[in-house]
């Protein structure tokens, strides 16, 4: 269990932090998402976790999220597989191929997915794994949206495998309440750049 916040405060404390990210996410104009998503996008790709990597587990951005468009395509030009993640009526998350932007059917709150399962244990073979976020500690900590599928996700993948939160400059080295079941990630990448933890 991390220190910050005890037990009972850091579900309400999430909920706070996540309506005020996602008030300034709202406010962002559309040029600065794309310019967003075009640097992260040059950013990972120059990695040399994604550079060497066979396969890498990324999503389709939604809504005020730093895009993955470009990201996408600019991976499978580089060689790698991409898988992405489908939404269980559970929660949890199986995975299907990114075989451009016409291989995704519509799905419930309003993503986009592949339409191929591999299994929920397929991310356990990416050999590198890109997530959503809102922000992240520095230490690694990361704050979704409060569903708990990529904390469910991040638990089926392997120690030592590079796990990235896609960010705006301002979410990154944030103080992020944290609950026994959170997973931290060893980077995060906003247009500013790659910082390992």
């Amino acid at each position: 269990m991390h220190p910050r916040f005890p037990p009972a405060d850091a579900s309400a404390a999430k909920t706070a932090v996540r309506d005020r990210l996602m008030t300034a996410r709202r406010r962002l104009p559309l040029t600065d998402i794309g310019a967003a998503s075009r640097a992260i996008a040059g950013h990972l790709v120059e990695a040399p976790e994604v550079a060497r990597a066979a396969t890498v587990a990324a999503y389709v951005s939604v809504g005020t999220e730093p895009g993955t468009t470009v990201l996408l395509e600019a991976l499978t030009q580089a060689g790698r597989r991409v898988i992405l993640p489908r939404l269980l009526p559970d929660g949890d998350l199986d995975w299907g191929t990114w075989r451009g932007e016409q291989s995704l059917a519509p799905a419930r709150m309003g993503l986009l997915q592949p339409e191929d399962s591999l299994g929920v244990e397929a991310i356990a073979t990416a050999d590198a794994v890109l997530v959503p976020g809102l922000a992240v500690a520095p230490d690694g900590m990361r704050l979704g949206r409060g569903g708990g599928s990529y904390d469910r996700a991040l638990g089926r993948v392997p120690a030592g495998t590079f796990t990235c939160v896609l960010l705006y400059d301002d979410e990154i080295g944030l103080d992020v309440p944290v609950e026994p079941h959170d997973r931290p990630v060893t980077a995060a990448c906003s247009p500013a750049g790659l910082v390992r933890f």
